[in-house]
């Protein structure tokens, strides 16, 4: 990286401002122009021209409902949760599931072909 944080957005607000183009400051400060294009990205972003890039993928409210849903439970309930979710994931990879319980088990294959 060229210099500091604050000199990398100067040569942004360059750019920005019409004085340079990305590929004379690529030439200029001998730095690829993908670089310069996110410092420019960057730039725009702390001035509020652009939105920010990163987003989380899943909306707040999903993961903090799931989380209300781990919050409410003892500490027995969060074992028996977790022994069940692992246990579905080792079923999951041998590629069958399992619904029912006690006497009335069902397995039930994820696809057609045999897993041996």
């Amino acid at each position: 990286m060229y210099g500091s944080k604050e000199d990398r957005l100067a040569i942004a607000k360059r750019i920005h401002d019409g004085e340079l183009t990305r590929k004379e400051a690529a030439l200029e400060y001998g730095v690829p122009r993908k670089t310069i294009e996110s410092w420019v990205v960057s730039y725009e972003e702390s001035i509020g021209v652009r939105k920010p890039r990163f987003k989380s993928k899943t909306p707040n409210r999903v993961l903090s409902n799931e989380r209300a849903a781990y919050e409410n439970m003892s500490r027995e309930e969060l074992i028996d949760a977790l022994i069940l979710s692992k246990a579905n994931e080792l079923r999951a990879k041998k590629g069958y599931e399992v619904r029912g319980d006690g006497a009335n088990k069902e397995f039930i294959p994820l696809n057609n072909k045999n897993s041996k």
